[in-house]
């Protein structure tokens, strides 16, 4: 019997489960219990907290696992990382596991490798926001240097909102860190790739839609999105060596981008993960008719990941209501 060990029990992680199940290995599921649905689905459960590494890989040696993965949470990387490379598994390089996690960082990563990136600086509540006009020109975004969904990000104009904006991001970040950035102009997307020891492949590229100034807040996601041949070149290039700086070679990975006003392209931020809401599990799939999950659990098995089409690609979209006009919005649609 093969087995798999997968990292996670919530709702997204279900649809791993079931791909698993589906393709004949055996399920083995770590997470703290909390009554996520993943808890009855998998073929066997362990009410362990994925930070409590050691203890995932103890039981993974008894069961020698062939592969072991998760897919949406930036949290779970570490921890599948750490597993793999004890166990002599598919992975990514070790630094992956702060580069990815952690928005300065990755910044200084993106800076080393030549990538185009915005001014940036590292700061905390005691920073002091006058010395902010040494640094970089308004408008900037602060946010969290270790949180993800739009979590304390907001948009600052002038001097005088700066701090504010700072004790918010500083308050949700998991280290007492915020990132202080140049804000970029251009429409927003996302990439989704699959990687396999080091070869990266596009998958698709999804257009974001946000409530924008000053939080920007995710509304909507629309895939496919086909961009010009010379930019879908360029780009390509472009996340590759971002990629590689940030030692993602193995698995999903979910890039995040402007396309600026002389049509360069600007990474925002890379999560060694596939795209959460819905983006990875149900756009993608759809718009290119590729089993994204499955391809997540070969490469996680040391397979090169299967790019036959399983469906006939058509446009999708996503969106989440926000407010009332949105929940109105929807209900038009839904009678057309």
């Amino acid at each position: 019997m093969k087995r798999i060990a997968i990292i996670g029990a919530n709702e997204s992680i279900t649809i791993l489960i079931n791909k698993a199940k589906e393709l004949g290995y055996e399920t083995h599921v770590f997470a703290w219990k909390c009554g996520d649905p993943g808890e009855e689905v998998a073929d066997f459960f362990y009410p362990i907290s994925i930070d409590e590494k050691e203890k995932i890989l103890e039981k993974c040696k008894e069961l020698n696992i062939c592969g072991i993965c998760s897919i949406t949470s930036d949290f779970a990387s570490p921890t599948v990382n750490y597993i793999a490379r004890k166990l002599g598994l598919n992975c990514n390089l070790e630094i992956a596991d702060q580069l990815a996690r952690d928005k300065y960082k990755m910044r200084c990563a993106f800076e080393k490798s030549g990538i185009y990136t915005p001014k940036f600086i590292e700061v905390d509540d005691s920073f002091c926001i006058d010395k902010i006009r040494s640094y970089m020109e308004f408008p900037v975004i602060v946010k969290p240097t270790d949180r993800w969904s739009s979590k304390g990000v907001t948009r600052v104009n002038k001097l005088c909102e700066l701090k504010s904006a700072i004790e918010n991001a500083v308050k949700e970040s998991l280290n007492g860190k915020a990132i202080i950035e140049e804000f970029v102009e251009g429409d927003e997307y996302s990439a989704e790739y699959i990687c396999f020891n080091g070869e990266y492949r596009v998958l698709a590229i999804t257009k974001k839609y946000t409530t924008g100034y000053p939080h920007y807040i995710e509304t909507a996601h629309y895939q496919p999105v086909i961009l010009p041949y010379s930019f879908r070149e360029e780009s390509g290039k472009v996340f590759s060596i971002a990629l590689r700086a940030l030692g993602i070679i193995n698995g999903a990975a979910h890039i995040e981008f402007k396309i600026m006003k002389d049509g360069k392209v600007c990474i925002i931020e890379i999560g060694a993960r596939m795209g959460g809401d819905f983006i990875g599990t149900h756009l993608t799939p759809i718009s290119t008719g590729f089993d994204y999950v499955k391809m997540v659990i070969d490469v996680a098995c040391g397979n090169p990941p299967d790019f036959k089409k399983i469906s006939n690609p058509t446009n999708v979209e996503v969106r989440f209501i926000i407010t009332e006009k949105d929940y109105f919005e929807m209900c038009e649609i839904k009678n057309k």
